[in-house]
């Protein structure tokens, strides 16, 4: 019998861990189509299955950009920091608006099932900006009603973003050095994590039955990456 394949909406997939999804995505033969909503045309080589769809401003998608296909599953790994963004209100238009706006493309589009990258301690009450802005975004999902929705929480990620054209995130990277000299004395809950595998984890749990609503923390991300990828 003959699975019909789905088709994929993503959304930052030039970063760390969207670039590791789109990779995943396109390798993976139940997808059929991968489309990715994105700021700029991606430097990839052209793949068959994969659309590119150019919106300058994600948080103001025009009506129809997406809709012109059954969306099966969304995967949204949009972030910055103040610094890129330029102030509080540019980083809550990308980190919130723009989210929430792909969010809703891919559900007039029939998407039920949708993952987001957040972050690990996002929490919509918090004092520090930072969270409150992510635990923001993650309530406005819940709010939508998605039949799934996987939240993942990973601590710092691990990538090469220099390759990946980003500009260099100077805290970030002191952090990352300061972790790996540590080693073993890092708890797993606060180690590290590749996009490689928040992007694997990501992708089984969507891919699996479970609660409406499901929190991945950066250990169990870190567990899931054991375990045979779909």
């Amino acid at each position: 019998m003959t699975t019909q394949q789905q088709t994929v909406l993503i959304a930052g997939a030039s970063g760390v861990v969207g670039s590791a999804l789109l990779t995943q995505l396109l390798q993976d033969d139940s997808v059929g189509r991968v489309i990715a909503l994105v700021r700029r045309p991606l430097q990839v080589a052209a793949q068959p299955k994969l659309a590119q769809r150019v919106c300058p401003d994600l948080a103001s998608i025009p009506a129809g950009l997406v809709v012109d296909s059954q969306i099966d599953a969304c995967y949204i790994a949009l972030g910055s920091t103040i610094a890129a963004a330029g102030s509080r209100a540019a980083f809550r238009r990308v980190d919130v608006d723009a989210v929430l706006a792909v969010a809703r493309a891919a559900q007039t589009a029939g998407c039920q099932r949708l993952a987001v990258v957040s972050a690990l301690e996002s929490n919509a009450k918090s004092p520090v900006f930072y969270s409150r802005v992510k635990g923001e975004m993650e309530q406005g999902l819940i709010g939508m009603g998605f039949t799934r929705l996987v939240i993942a929480r990973p601590s710092i990620i691990d990538g090469d973003r220099a390759a990946l054209g980003q500009a260099h995130r100077r805290g970030e990277g002191m952090a990352l050095r300061c972790m790996k000299a540590l080693g073993w004395l890092i708890p797993q809950a606060f180690a590290p994590i590749a996009g490689t595998t928040i992007a694997q984890a990501m992708r089984q749990r969507l891919a699996a039955d479970g609660a409406a609503v499901e929190i991945l923390r950066s250990g169990q991300m870190q567990n899931l990456a054991a375990k045979p990828s779909y």
